[in-house]
């Protein structure tokens, strides 16, 4: 983003505008701390902002600070449209292609609102006016700490901004241990818990809230773990009938996929889950070192993300979706037997 576009931005937001603030469908620990966050910093001029998601998300998150003022698009639709269709300014955050967004696309696209992307991820559209993309940033929260940074703000950095980016920082680094991690991402973790992020709770709010049926659901995945040794590759299926068996709730699947990268020698894994709802096996890619993700899940599965992390969708069965990604393989066989 150019010193000119940020001083747009800053000119944007000196009086008080409509504001939403838009997440990718089925929002994680970034999505919903990168939003909230920058609710609460707009909120401190008294701008009329709103976070609006595409769906739920899990109940590991809906402790963060501002969570009872965001609106469910699936359960609020006319609402959350008719304050898309008023705002002046729509920030989308965590996703670069508006059919992230499911059924709100069309209603962010015809708004006539400026919109602001702020995001890590590959290879961004072209839909919003001022794009602040940055795929080597670990994660959007760190991302909105640099925006707030870029209009020389981090000042007003409050604790509840500061809980909910070190939340989405926390869970977009794997706790701080993906190689994305940098220094300058630990500088601004320390400046966040200064300025009031309870670290240690805030771990706890995530990762120790476990219910029985999802670790029991836990046990069904690596139970249904498999390692193809040719191509240093494990995967993982979860059909409908073992979701339902389990009481699957969304973010019950949460971070599986690395338990088959953890697995010794191991550098390209998959998880495959049913979705009979949508028609779809929902499919999340995770990779060590130059193995790229990221293209395979646009190439193969209509997804993308990141170079060790991406994710995509498939039409196809369950069987043919696992024949496919096995027949993939061998294009890729330098990296992953190399």
């Amino acid at each position: 983003m150019t010193t000119n576009e940020i001083a747009e931005i800053k000119s944007l937001l000196q009086e008080p505008k409509n504001i939403v603030i838009v997440p990718h469908k089925n929002p994680d620990g970034d999505a919903m701390g990168s939003t909230l966050g920058l609710l609460h910093y707009l909120n401190l001029y008294n701008h009329d902002a709103v976070v609006i998601t595409p769906n739920n998300y899990p109940h590991f998150l809906q402790w963060l600070p501002g969570n009872d003022s965001v609106i469910n698009f699936e359960k609020h639709a006319s609402k959350a449209a008719h304050l898309i269709k008023k705002s002046d300014l729509i920030f989308t955050l965590d996703f670069n292609a508006l059919h992230r967004i499911g059924q709100m696309e069309q209603h962010v696209l015809s708004a006539n609102a400026i919109k602001i992307l702020i995001d890590h991820h590959q290879q961004p559209d072209a839909y919003a006016k001022y794009r602040y993309s940055e795929p080597s940033i670990c994660s959007t929260c760190q991302m909105v700490y640099h925006f707030i940074d870029m209009l020389k703000d981090t000042d007003k950095i409050n604790r509840s901004i500061a809980t909910c980016l070190y939340t989405g920082i926390m869970t977009d680094t794997g706790s701080f241990r993906f190689p994305s991690t940098t220094s300058e991402t630990h500088k601004i973790i320390a400046s966040l818990i200064d300025k009031g992020a309870n670290n240690a709770q805030i771990h706890s709010n995530v990762y120790d809230t476990n219910s029985y049926s999802k670790l029991q659901l836990l046990g069904c995945a690596m139970n249904n773990l498999e390692i193809i040794k040719e191509y240093n590759t494990a995967y993982i299926t979860l059909s409908q009938e073992e979701l339902d068996t389990y009481n699957y709730k969304k973010g019950d699947t949460e971070g599986v996929v690395n338990y088959g990268l953890s697995v010794n020698g191991i550098k390209f894994a998959a998880i495959f889950i049913e979705n009979q709802a949508e028609g779809i096996i929902k499919i999340s890619l995770r990779s060590k070192g130059a193995i790229d993700v990221n293209t395979i899940a646009r190439t193969h599965f209509n997804g993308g993300g990141h170079i060790n992390a991406a994710g995509g969708r498939s039409t196809l069965s369950m069987e043919k979706t696992l024949e496919k990604f096995k027949l993939i393989l061998p294009q890729y066989s330098n990296d992953l037997q190399s």
